[in-house]
């Protein structure tokens, strides 16, 4: 993002949509749902605002403790955490909690225009115009004091990480030795990730056609390809023909780990259910590398017709139906399946870097009632798969209650259950962060959790 002088949209106006953006995600809405509200010319740069912002809300909120005795009313917290957010990661700045990340992931302005914006975009609106000068004077004092602030906040751990504590202590249980490379990787920009679809073409053709129009890229797995730089979607090669979807390295993992070795009863196309299947990338992959036929189920009604238009547009057809997959007697036909992809709702805290607003959102009480909403869908769907057939129990999260522990309680109460070999959890990873943590570095994905169990023939 560039500076002011170089925006169509003055910078206020954008501080005032991320502002609104920051104020939703508090009052328990998702940032993606908010963005609905704004006005789709300044979407884009608003979305960017207030993507920096959640992702380094801690270390604002830390220094607006500071610069505040008592927090000012919602809307202008919200206005002066947005813009000490972009302030504390300034360009200008040698700080070292800004060190590992990308120019993209670190938005450019000067000091001057920042304050000037902020506080106009405070003076044009009524719920915050009275604040205008609280905010000038408290992005003015920081800049004056901006090394003995930041220091202050390196004394508290959700300013340093930019995560609750909650969350970072159960980052620290779960994964001793790698809890510091997860939250970085959080806190990265993830990239845009490709998956082709290979019933139309290539990763190497398609690289190909990326090339020919001046786009870099590289392989990632057997079907992605990774850009390196983000481009609208929709103005990528191949886009209306259905030449490849959106879809993180980790997620391409799950149709390949169920259809692995896995054959019909009798000969027919394998007949596959893609439980919680919505937006239907994971169903789209299945019927790209097999001959199978899948149930795409999903509750959410809007989201199955979303699902229809994906798999339209890549020449590829599937069953949807909507319903509840914690209770068949409503979609079932009564047919064992050769195969389940069970993708669980989760807490999603192993795609926080795609979702910054995630951490802010769920609260300590979630895990527990979503590893309860888990055990039911394996128990539930457990009965529906054929001796023989396999079950892929995934979760993009990075909690162990809703991975290892989950499939473990699973096999031990499930005789006819055999784990197979599996990746189990996979870390959240971004090549940004080479530098910082190379011995923790694999690849390229997303935080995920898999699963494969077998259910054992009489």
């Amino acid at each position: 993002m560039q500076d002011n002088q170089t925006s169509q949209t003055p910078l206020w106006r954008q501080l005032q949509g991320a502002a609104f953006l920051l104020m939703a995600v508090r009052g328990g809405r998702s940032m993606t749902a908010a963005l609905e509200d704004i006005d789709a010319s300044l979407r884009p740069g608003v979305q960017a605002l207030g993507f920096h912002a959640l992702r380094w809300l801690g270390r604002a909120e830390a220094l607006r403790q500071q610069l505040a005795q008592r927090p000012p009313p919602p809307e202008a917290d919200a206005l002066l955490c947005v813009a000490l957010a972009l302030a504390c990661t300034e360009s200008n700045s040698d700080d070292a909690a800004a060190s590992h990340l990308p120019d993209s992931d670190n938005p450019r302005y000067t000091a001057y225009t920042l304050v000037d914006q902020a506080v106009e975009a405070a003076k044009r609106d009524e719920a915050t115009v009275h604040q205008a000068s609280f905010i000038n004077g408290c992005l003015r004092r920081f800049l004056r004091e901006r090394d003995a602030l930041m220091a202050q906040t390196e004394k508290h751990p959700q300013a340093v990480w930019n995560h609750p504590q909650w969350w970072i202590d159960r980052v620290r249980k779960d994964h001793p030795d790698h809890w510091q490379a997860i939250l970085h990787a959080n806190n990265a920009k993830a990239p845009l990730i490709l998956r082709v679809n290979t019933k139309k073409t290539t990763p190497d053709q398609y690289l190909k056609a990326l090339s020919a129009m001046n786009i870099a890229a590289n392989q990632v797995g057997p079907q992605g390809v990774v850009l390196a730089t983000p481009s609208a979607v929709t103005a990528l090669p191949g886009y209306a023909e259905g030449h490849f979807s959106v879809q993180d390295a980790a997620a391409q993992m799950a149709a390949p780990l169920l259809l692995d070795g896995l054959a019909p009863a009798g000969g027919a196309p394998l007949r596959l259910l893609d439980a919680c299947a919505a937006p239907g990338g994971k169903t789209a992959h299945l019927l790209e590398l097999a001959d199978c036929e899948v149930t795409a189920l999903d509750i959410d009604a809007r989201r199955c017709e979303r699902m229809a238009q994906n798999l339209q547009r890549l020449g590829l057809h599937a069953d949807i139906r909507v319903g509840d997959a914690a209770r068949p007697d409503g979609w079932w036909d009564g047919r064992l399946y050769d195969g389940i992809l069970l993708d669980a709702p989760c807490t999603a805290s192993g795609i926080v870097r795609r979702h910054p607003d995630v951490r802010w959102l769920r609260r300590p009480t979630d895990i527990a009632q979503l590893a309860a909403l888990q055990a039911r869908l394996l128990e539930t769907l457990w009965p529906l798969l054929r001796p023989g057939g396999r079950l892929l129990y995934c979760t993009c999260s990075v909690f162990r209650a809703e991975g290892e522990q989950q499939a473990q309680t699973f096999v031990t109460h499930h005789k006819d259950a055999h784990f197979m070999p599996s990746p189990g959890h996979l870390l959240p990873q971004s090549r940004v962060l080479e530098t910082v943590f190379p011995d923790n570095l694999e690849g390229e994905h997303d935080g995920f959790f898999y699963a494969v169990f077998e259910k054992r023939k009489a």
